[in-house]
């Protein structure tokens, strides 16, 4: 099954590096990814896709408690 992950990251050196690393632990391949600096300058506005057979819940808690992840919503893709 494919997520479309949106999510709102504080800048920070490794940042895209901890997102992409937790999507892959979690047992999903990321297929695209794509951002954004926001208007403010200081976050990212980050969507990815990710291909995995588990449930999306555990990917979006796991990135939550990511300390540069602000934001994020899992939807099916």
């Amino acid at each position: 099954m494919r997520y479309q992950l949106d999510l709102t990251l504080r800048r920070a050196e490794g940042a895209l590096t901890r997102v992409l690393g937790t999507a892959e632990r979690r047992g999903f391949q990321p297929v695209s990814v794509d951002g954004e600096t926001q208007d403010d300058g200081d976050r990212w506005h980050l969507r990815m896709t990710v291909e995995g057979s588990r449930e999306p819940e555990s990917l979006r808690h796991q990135l939550a408690g990511l300390y540069n992840c602000l934001a994020v919503d899992v939807r099916e893709a």
